[in-house]
Formats: structure tokens, C-alpha cells, sequence
């Protein structure tokens, strides 16, 4: 049922390749009309979005896919290579718009039809940012890192289109060239800072980062509520991988319960977390409570 409901996020991403060939043309449409570095550079990002929407359609279907007996707790980590994947294309357009660029700053150019060009580019601006708004918060809502940072670099797109409009319209006013070269080498500096954000989340992803503060107190909350029933827990554990989350902890109950007594409340407190907790897996080790080899495993790496 969980591997459906992932599978069904891969809408979001045709989504994004649609917003990506609209854009593209759009863009390239502007840069045709006025032969504007600061819209090629653009035009240029909008082909690494369409790249990366490709990437993250794939990757959220290989994430969605159901554990195997190669891969015992899932494949929900392939999304974090859709964004670090995307990153490094990001870093390679920066690379393309400042060659572009770096000519016309020598040799300026006269830009032509500078109005048709600013609403046209304003038009695929507008496409991206309602595109990217709506990623965002599908990824948030799903617990997806693949379509946040779709989202992301949408929003990014949205902000260097406006920064290259503006460009473009006081080219036209000031009648000052080498404003748009110098847009254009501003915008691929902009996006290399967001490529190195991108690939940094996901390389912090694949190194089994822990839960978020918050994520980690409503789980401790559901433990402390049971140990009024004279029990207690320790070694607690979390990590996340992609939409997934793992909770481990050791559960410590009276040596005169028997085992049934002990594996039932057991039972109900994984089922309260799972409840509390979206896509978490629960693996818990029942000790007994007066027992000294119990509390052996306090730390962090026994």
C-alpha cells in the first residue's frame, strides 16, 4: 500500500517536466527575440530543470519500490542521488553560462526587442513558480527530498528569471552592454551556491543522518508516557533514509513479566509510533529491567 502511495508521487515529477519544456521554449523564445546572454543563461538553467525532473521521475520510482532480499530495508535512498545528481548539473550549467558570458563581456552586443523578450521570459517565470510551490509542498507533505529539491531549484530558477529580467530592462534604459554579461556571471554564481547546498543535503542524507529534533521528541513522548506503567527504555536510535524512518530503542520491563506481557506492550508502543510517525520502521529489544547486562548498550557504539 506504502509502495503505491510513493509510486504515485511520479505525477509531481511529469509535472516538472512538463513546467521544464515550457520554459525551454519560452526562455529560448526570449533569447531568440533578443539575443540576451543574461535570457541564454536562463534559458540554459531550464535545461538542467528538465534533466533533473527526468532524474526524479526515475529515482522516486526506484524509491518507491518494495524491500527485496538484496535490499532488506527498502531503496528510499535513491532519492538523495536525485538531488546530488542534480546539483552536479547545476554546477555544469554555471560552467556553460559563464563561457557564454565571458565573450560578451569583452564584446558587447545590442539587445533587440527587449519588450516582447521580458514577457515572454516573465510568462515562463511565472510557469516555475507556481510549478515549484506546488513540488515543495508535495514533497514536504510526502516526505520526498526528490521533489523538495525539484522545488527547490524551481524557486531558484524563478528568482535568477527575475534577476535577468531586471538585468535586461536596465540594459535597455541605460543602454549599458556589458550589464547583461555581468547579470549572467551573477546568476551562475548564484547557482553554484545552490548546486553545493543540494549536493551537500543529499551526501548528509546517505551518511544515516539521525531524526529532526522534533521528529525525535514525539517518539521519546509516546516512551515516557509508559514509563508511569513501571517500565523503561534506553539505546534509543533513529535515522531516515529518503521518506523512510527507523527507530530503535530497548524496552525495559519487570523480570517477573512474562514474555507475552512483555511482547504485547511492546506491540502497542511500535504501533503508536508507526501511527505518530509517517513511513517509520520500529525495531525494538525487550530487556529485563533488574538485569545488569541490560544496560550494557547505553552508548552509542557498544
Amino acid at each position: 500500500m506504502a509502495s503505491t502511495s510513493r509510486q504515485s508521487l511520479t505525477r509531481f515529477a511529469w509535472l516538472s517536466i512538463a513546467a521544464a519544456l515550457a520554459t525551454i521554449a519560452l526562455k529560448g523564445f526570449a533569447w531568440w527575440l533578443t539575443g540576451s546572454v543574461g535570457l541564454l543563461s536562463d534559458a540554459l538553467e531550464s535545461l538542467v530543470n528538465l534533466t533533473a525532473a527526468v532524474l526524479a521521475l526515475w529515482l522516486l520510482k526506484v524509491a518507491a519500490l518494495p524491500p527485496d532480499e538484496e535490499h532488506h530495508f527498502g531503496h528510499s535512498k535513491a532519492e538523495y542521488f536525485a538531488s546530488g545528481i542534480e546539483g552536479a548539473f547545476i554546477l555544469a550549467a554555471a560552467a556553460g553560462i559563464a563561457v557564454t558570458s565571458v565573450p560578451r563581456l569583452v564584446e558587447p552586443e545590442p539587445l533587440e526587442q527587449v519588450g516582447w523578450g521580458l514577457a515572454v521570459s516573465t510568462l515562463a517565470a511565472l510557469v516555475n513558480l507556481v510549478v515549484g510551490q506546488v513540488l515543495i509542498r508535495a514533497g514536504r507533505a510526502h516526505h520526498s527530498i526528490a521533489l523538495e529539491a525539484d522545488g527547490h531549484h524551481l524557486m531558484t530558477d524563478v528568482w535568477t528569471s527575475v534577476g535577468v529580467i531586471v538585468g535586461v530592462a536596465l540594459v535597455s534604459a541605460t543602454g549599458w552592454l556589458r550589464l547583461d554579461p555581468l547579470i549572467a556571471l551573477a546568476v551562475a554564481c548564484q547557482i553554484c551556491f545552490t548546486a553545493l547546498r543540494l549536493m551537500w543535503r543529499s551526501v548528509d542524507g546517505l551518511m544515516d543522518r539521525s531524526l529532526t529534533p522534533a521528529e525525535r521528541d514525539r517518539v521519546q513522548a509516546i516512551l515516557d508516557r509508559h514509563r508511569s506503567t513501571g517500565v523503561d527504555y534506553h539505546a534509543l536510535r533513529t535515522r531516515q533514509a529518503g521518506h523512510r524512518r527507523f527507530v530503535y530503542f530497548h524496552l525495559l520491563v519487570p523480570g517477573t513479566w512474562s514474555v507475552e506481557q512483555g511482547h504485547d506492550l511492546l506491540e502497542n508502543i511500535e504501533e503508536e509510533i508507526r501511527a505518530n510517525l509517517p513511513y517509520a520502521t520500529v525495531i525494538a529489544h525487550l530487556e529485563p529491567l533488574e538485569s545488569p547486562s541490560s544496560y550494557k548498550d547505553l552508548h552509542l557504539d557498544r
